[in-house]
């Protein structure tokens, strides 16, 4: 499975972003200082690094030298609260392939994760098809059956996400942090809200509803009603 290295020292952040790319599909493995980011990258050889600047033993800057100076290719998103026009640039021209100031949204980071990892492995999957189901990812349209579904930003997202997990329970939480972000609040019932609004456009077989812990998505949910 592709393994992601988050270099923060923000537990909070580190844990929020750990969780959505595992509910992604993700391997998450965690650093929190220079020193840390060196030894993961070389022990786990990761597909992709999203690094802070601000480290408790030095600079994120300092480590994007290191990483590019010993050969580490892997594409670097730096994530950082340095939001000036110098920063970035610097960012860019000092080896990294992306660059986001915080607060953020997990959709926007998921986003650009997916795209530079889409550039190294060369996939171009454009949809997700489940039966009669079709998630056009480029087009950001959904058809059943043939016939064009309207879905807000956030409806396609959570259809998404749900989607690209067939079979998988997927807790509130973990919905909550893809789709929403982390500094959503999390007793909110946004997810359970949107659930709703997505079963009663694409239809309610496609989405089980797991007691206790949150949904699972059904591959074969139009099965039962197309026999």
């Amino acid at each position: 499975m592709t393994q992601i290295l988050i270099v923060e020292d923000e537990d909070r952040i580190a844990s929020f972003i750990a969780k959505g790319l595992t509910a992604a599909g993700y391997v998450p493995v965690r650093a929190s200082t220079v020193r840390e980011g060196m030894d993961a990258v070389l022990v786990n050889d990761p597909a992709l690094i999203v690094l802070d600047l601000g480290l408790p033993d030095g600079d994120g800057m300092d480590l994007l030298r290191r990483m590019r100076d010993s050969g580490v290719s892997a594409p670097v998103i730096i994530l950082t609260a340095r939001r000036s026009l110098d920063d970035t640039v610097a960012g860019l021209e000092g080896g990294a392939d992306d660059y986001m100031s915080k607060p953020f949204g997990f959709d926007e980071l998921l986003a650009r994760i997916r795209l530079r990892l889409r550039h190294v492995d060369g996939a171009d999957a454009t949809t997700i098809e489940h039966g009669s189901l079709v998630l056009d990812l480029r087009a950001r349209t959904v058809s059943l059956q043939g016939r064009t579904i309207d879905l807000s930003a956030r409806e396609f997202a959570l259809a998404e996400t749900l989607m690209r997990h067939p079979g998988q329970v997927l807790a509130r939480e973990q919905l909550l942090a893809q789709v929403w972000g982390y500094d959503f609040d999390p007793g909110s019932n946004v997810v359970d809200v949107y659930v709703r609004y997505l079963r009663a456009k694409v239809g309610a077989e496609w989405i089980e509803t797991v007691r206790g812990v949150g949904y699972r998505w059904r591959r074969d949910g139009g099965a039962a009603q197309s026999t």
